[in-house]
């Protein structure tokens, strides 16, 4: 079942900027309302944190989030402050004056938002009463040992009995837009809805619910969408009432959304509504003044990386670090959802074909997914100690090797080297080097593993056999924690880790957007993502070529496990055949990628969500013919000027090849002034500015 185009807005093309018919923000009060306001638990915390500077420079003080009271967050991360609105500030002081407890203050994020937060624990008292409403409401029961719902119950009312006060003082006037993200949040949607509260609504849903679940379960997800019987299902995982929940707040707003046209596809089957308007994550993209400086960034922490692997791999250090390319793969250790059976798997195959193909590139993988450890492990330590045993003994030598060298010259003599180095520093260096033998092979992992027999990775690195042997050219790092600038094994930041890599690998099976790969996209490192992930079908509608421009597509959903499997090693193995050169050209390219996922562009897809829920909530003053929207055009990002037509032209004929055989035809100034402009095409409407014509972007490239 191919993934089809409907009123939902998937192009960028077809979207209008709305600079003829912007809203009246002055007139309007934007709520945004989630279970992670400067709460962190999952990726739509970085949804909202990033998208908040945009959506401040457009709304101003007329845009407020509402979340959850945590003590601790509320002191880390708010600036507490009185409410600038006074109808805001009396609907506050009506709940705190009926027992409960209402907080607020400016989020210390970039843009400074104004929050309200909700002290669920102060409110638990009312969760009986508040069931029953919700039951007379819509007929929907929570059980009373589900905390998560529950404390959901307890927000949503919470948020509910708000926007019930505060459109009684308003009058109609400010008229007031809530954005709700999520089940969790959705309580208080299908509360305000049910209470017929003059609210404009947005329903987003990042991921529905049950797909979580049946995918976490190893179900043949895609392939059965529409088999499964969704009541069944839910009921059997004891999350019937979610799933309520979730459905109801889905049908009862004005706006539905989701973040990819994959998810919308779900969404359609699991939650029975086509979503409205698709609403694609973005990042806040920070573009440096010099070209150039992202790639110094790449080869500083480079650096740090090779630094981590001389340690870690001593005494079987016989590869070269210049023809080492790191790979990594990083989320939640969700194993089959995040591909790493996968990627396993490809390596393997990808071992043997750089073997076979007898290739001096040697190729570390890192999977970076938090798991249960105890401790560093002590070979690990060991490995950085007796790296740094090294420097400090090639420190020393060299120190007196320059004394004694300084002084020769000084005596107008050329220096005789068994003069310079006596018998005592050759000692010192041997000895140094003895202490660099190994019994051992290089370990797989860097901490004690708890589930050591049983963990998913570990135990399909013993079914493929890589154990970092010295006949591999395929070595594995497992790091079963976040990074961390403090840690003694791998001291660096995730940014900085990501930037020294060259491929990010993130081949998901269910991933409804993935910011992974995005992120690697704006720092400019390549990746590879998948045709099941929210960001491999963005990028796979907005761009023509995405492997030329670094982002390698995997085709998870109409191919076999297996033939996915030989498309990721082919995808690794061509890459590893790249030379330095051909690696920054590319890199070049694919952070030129990075406009295409700023929140300054795509944030325009949730005003189109707003305007949409104002024009249905109020038809009278908001009007907009969401049957008559602009066509898609399906804008596709073309090809880089210096690509040859056919895919063959830039393959050589063999796997080995030097700089100096690359074509000369690449011009980085001119490139990239032709994507800028490419970039700017797909945003705007109407006639082409004069003098120019569609033809350099259909033909020129």
């Amino acid at each position: 079942m191919r993934l089809s185009r409907s009123l939902s807005i998937t192009s960028l093309s077809g979207l209008p900027l709305w600079e003829d018919e912007s809203l009246p923000v002055q007139d309007l009060l934007l709520f945004e309302v989630s279970w992670e306001v400067t709460n962190k638990v999952g990726g739509i915390y970085t949804v909202i944190q990033t998208k908040a500077k945009i959506t401040v420079d457009e709304w101003g003080e007329n845009y407020i989030m509402m979340g959850p009271y945590y003590e601790h967050n509320f002191k880390t991360q708010v600036e507490k402050c009185e409410p600038p609105n006074q109808a805001i500030k009396a609907a506050m002081d009506s709940l705190i004056n009926n027992g409960c407890q209402v907080h607020f203050g400016r989020w210390l994020i970039e843009g400074s938002p104004y929050v309200i937060l909700f002290d669920i624990g102060a409110a638990a008292w009312n969760l009986d009463r508040w069931k029953g409403d919700l039951w007379n409401a819509c007929s929907i029961g929570l059980p009373y040992h589900d905390r998560e719902a529950n404390d959901s119950l307890i927000f949503g009312s919470l948020v509910a009995w708000f926007f019930k006060e505060l459109t009684d003082q308003l009058q109609d006037k400010p008229n007031v837009i809530a954005h709700f993200h999520e089940w969790q949040a959705g309580t208080g949607l299908v509360l305000s809805r049910s209470r017929k509260i003059p609210l404009a609504t947005v329903f987003t849903t990042h991921a529905t619910l049950l797909g979580r679940y049946l995918c976490a379960g190893n179900a043949d997800f895609y392939n059965n969408l529409d088999k499964f019987n969704i009541d069944q299902e839910a009921g059997e995982r004891q999350i019937y009432h979610r799933y309520c929940l979730e459905r109801a707040a889905v049908h009862c707003a004005h706006v539905f959304t989701t973040v990819s046209q994959i998810t919308a596809v779900e969404a359609n089957h699991m939650l029975h509504r086509q979503p409205d308007v698709v609403t694609p994550n973005g990042l806040n993209v920070r573009k440096f003044s010099a070209m150039h400086e992202f790639q110094n960034l790449h080869s500083m922490n480079k650096a740090k990386i090779q630094e981590f692997v001389r340690g870690h791999f001593y005494g079987h250090l016989d590869f070269s670090l210049e023809k080492t390319l790191f790979f990594f793969i990083a989320g939640r250790y969700e194993f089959s959802n995040k591909g790493a059976d996968l990627f396993l798997e490809s390596l393997s195959r990808l071992n043997y074909l750089l073997r076979v193909h007898k290739s001096d590139v040697t190729v570390v993988v890192f999977f970076i997914m938090p798991a249960k450890t105890n401790n560093f492990n002590v070979e690990s330590l060991k490995g950085q100690a007796v790296r740094k045993q090294l420097w400090d003994t090639a420190q020393s030598v060299k120190e007196k090797f320059g004394k004694r060298l300084y002084e020769s010259l000084l005596r107008g003599e050329i220096p005789d080297i068994s003069k310079i180095l006596d018998r005592d520093d050759f000692t010192i260096m041997k000895r140094a080097i003895y202490a660099t033998q190994r019994h051992s092979l290089p370990p797989v992992t860097t901490h004690n593993m708890l589930d050591d027999s049983t963990d998913p990775i570990l135990s399909n690195v013993r079914r493929i056999g890589l154990f970092n042997g010295r006949n591999d050219r395929v070595k594995i790092v497992f790091h079963p924690e976040f990074l961390s600038s403090t840690s003694p094994l791998l001291p660096m930041d995730y940014e900085e880790f990501v930037r020294g890599c060259h491929l990010g690998v993130f081949p998901s099976y269910y991933e409804p957007w993935g910011y992974t790969p995005g992120e690697c996209t704006v720092m400019g490192i390549p990746s590879v993502t998948t045709n099941l992930s929210g960001f491999g079908c963005f990028m796979e509608e907005h761009v023509s070529d995405p492997s030329e421009y670094g982002i390698y597509i995997v085709d998870r959903r109409f191919r076999s496990a297996d033939e996915s499997c030989n498309q990721l090693t082919q995808f690794m193995f061509s890459f590893c055949q790249q030379s330095r050169r051909q690696r920054i050209i590319q890199r070049n390219r694919t952070e030129r990628l990075s406009d295409l996922l700023d929140w300054r562009y795509l944030g325009r897809f949730y005003m189109q969500a707003r305007h949409l829920a104002l024009s249905r909530s109020f038809p009278g003053k908001f009007k907009m013919d969401d049957l008559n929207i602009a066509p898609t055009q399906g804008f596709r990002y073309p090809r880089p000027a210096s690509v040859p037509p056919s895919p063959s032209a830039s393959l050589h004929s063999t796997p080995h090849h030097s700089d100096e055989e690359d074509d000369d035809t690449y011009d980085e100034e001119e490139e990239a002034e032709r994507d800028r402009q490419n970039i700017k095409a797909p945003f705007s409407l109407g006639a082409e500015p004069e003098g120019e014509s569609k033809e350099p972007l259909e033909n020129g490239n």
